[in-house]
């Protein structure tokens, strides 16, 4: 068995396919870094423009560049910086409509040269809409013309003919999500406002709150202490969650009785002529109202309970069956 591991690691390490990955990695990697280091005045500049834009930003690029514009539009979006992309070319048959002069724009050309962005360009000149561009070449067209110039350090291209956008491209996503992170904070972006935008899928469901999916309300199954036993049953049974709180009379929980309390009372021949004050369980398990669904399930399967009561200041605003956090996909 060593053996065999052994013999398919040399082989790996002799693949000529792995030694051509490794350097192109190793290329976007030293590329990343120079990136890094060449940050200053301009992309605070950029950072300072985009947080005041009282509209979206508007990103475009052609070809490669385009692909990654439009990447770097959707991780606008989703970070709490409206944004939308628009191609060049069909900005000059009529898309240049979608760009007011509450937007700023950011525009993507590795040369700085793309003549496609150049309609573009004109219209965000004409309106004094903010132009930020991403480009290799401080002396570009596009670096000229623009509010502020975002320059990629050069790097040589992983393809080996040094003509696929390869490392180019690399470069610039990153420095879309340096400036879509940026943002996020300068913004103070949340999670629940990370969550109202990402709500499908098991992101969405990660974030989910406690108050997101509980019960509240009339469908909250509550009693006095005073009530009789068989008041209390027919609540439980009527709410269908395994359990009733006991609140005081300032509406604070001081107790819980569950199906499983009242089938070990079941030998006691009075249990019916006992109130639920006599009966309940003070060990009540909560959780607090701003709390992930999340962390509300690992309560209930490290204390093999069902059901746990939403409470803000001892008060319980909700109670959370681990059905329904089943049922919303949390886990």
């Amino acid at each position: 068995m060593g053996t065999s591991k052994a013999k398919i690691s040399s082989n790996v390490e002799r693949d000529p396919g792995v030694k051509t990955a490794r350097r192109v990695l190793a290329l976007e990697a030293d590329a990343l870094r120079a990136l890094a280091d060449s940050l200053g005045p301009s992309f605070v500049a950029a950072l300072d423009a985009l947080v005041t834009v009282a509209g979206r930003v508007i990103v475009s690029g052609m070809g490669k560049s385009g692909h990654v514009a439009r990447k770097i539009a959707a991780t606008f979006a989703s970070t709490g910086t409206p944004a939308l992309f628009v191609h060049p070319a069909e900005a000059s048959h009529g898309d240049l409509g979608m760009v007011t002069e509450k937007d700023a724009v950011l525009a993507l050309s590795n040369s700085g040269e793309t003549a496609e962005l150049a309609d573009l360009v004109a219209y965000a000149k004409r309106f004094a809409i903010p132009l930020i561009a991403m480009t290799s070449d401080p002396a570009s067209a596009l670096a000229r013309a623009a509010s502020v110039a975002l320059i990629c350090p050069v790097a040589e291209e992983a393809c080996p003919m040094g003509l696929a956008p390869t490392t180019s491209t690399t470069v610039m996503l990153a420095l879309g999500d340096a400036l879509a992170v940026s943002l996020l904070e300068r913004k103070g972006f949340s999670t629940d406002d990370f969550r109202v935008l990402h709500p499908g899928g098991k992101l969405g469901r990660r974030l989910l709150r406690v108050t997101d999916i509980m019960h509240s309300g009339a469908r909250m199954p509550l009693l006095p202490p005073a009530t009789p036993m068989m008041d209390t049953i027919v609540e439980m049974t009527g709410k269908s969650l395994g359990c009733v709180g006991i609140v005081d009379s300032d509406g604070r929980l001081s107790g819980i009785i569950t199906d499983g309390d009242i089938r070990r009372h079941i030998t006691d021949a009075n249990v019916l002529g006992r109130t639920a004050g006599e009966i309940m369980n003070r060990n009540v398990k909560t959780v607090r109202v701003d709390a992930l669904a999340s962390e509300a399930l690992q309560i209930m399967n490290a204390k093999s309970i069902t059901a746990l009561f939403v409470v803000e200041d001892g008060r319980p605003v909700g109670i959370l069956h681990i059905h329904d956090c089943l049922r919303a996909g949390v886990a």
